[in-house]
């Protein structure tokens, strides 16, 4: 099939919308990954194996099935449970759920480097464990893993295909759909592949300059 530069100029606007929509949900998921990844991080260290060992298994069987299968049973079997969610919903809560096993490693990482010391100067001062956390560990501790958060965000955004499986309407699916009300499939798709590789090295540069930024904070 020859490349139709006319068609290309025509599907522009539905793949953008698509891109969009790919943008948003990766952001959202991204919080949901970064907040509930600290979250679980700090619970798998507490000393009360009721709490800490349910959250670790919990963990465990997240990262060690498909996030595949996890947004078909989000999306296809809880609502066999009375739990109806959007396919953009699902979207955000499966993949920001699935990643969030993943910064938690990231998180506990950094938390195991700040010194002993600092949480022998924190229980001298007579900090709570609510201000030890929010003012002497997590300050310490988040800057340096930034860059190693920022490379999950940018694999959850190069695995954002996989929503058309639940019906989102993002970037993949919105090709998919343009090539087969078409039959058409080289521009869509190949257009695809140049956005993504587009916004992937943007991407990369900024992660080059988290590294940057952030590892001379570390030093």
């Amino acid at each position: 099939m020859d490349w139709d530069w006319n068609f290309v100029a025509q599907i522009m606007p539905t793949l953008l919308s698509g891109l969009k929509l790919t943008l948003i949900i990766s952001l959202l998921a991204a919080i949901v990954a970064a907040v509930l990844g600290l979250a679980f991080a700090i619970v798998r260290r507490s000393k009360v194996k009721a709490i800490s060992l349910p959250v670790s298994w919990f963990v465990e069987f997240i990262r060690g099935t498909p996030l595949l299968v996890q947004l078909y049973f989000i999306f296809y079997v809880l609502p066999d449970a009375g739990i109806v969610l959007s396919p953009l919903v699902a979207g955000v809560i499966g993949m920001g759920l699935h990643y969030a096993t993943y910064t938690a490693e990231v998180y506990r990482a950094g938390i195991e480097n700040v010194a002993r010391g600092q949480w022998e100067a924190a229980r001298a001062t007579n900090l709570t464990m609510r201000q030890t956390w929010a003012h002497v560990i997590i300050p310490q501790a988040v800057p340096p893993m930034i860059p190693a958060l920022a490379n999950y965000l940018i694999a959850m955004f190069k695995e954002t295909p996989l929503l058309s499986a639940i019906t989102v309407l993002e970037l993949m699916n919105q090709a998919k759909s343009v090539a087969n009300s078409s039959y058409r499939y080289v521009e869509p798709i190949t257009m695809v592949g140049v956005i993504f590789l587009a916004m992937s090295l943007v991407s990369v540069v900024i992660l080059r300059w988290l590294e940057y930024r952030f590892g001379q904070v570390a030093r």
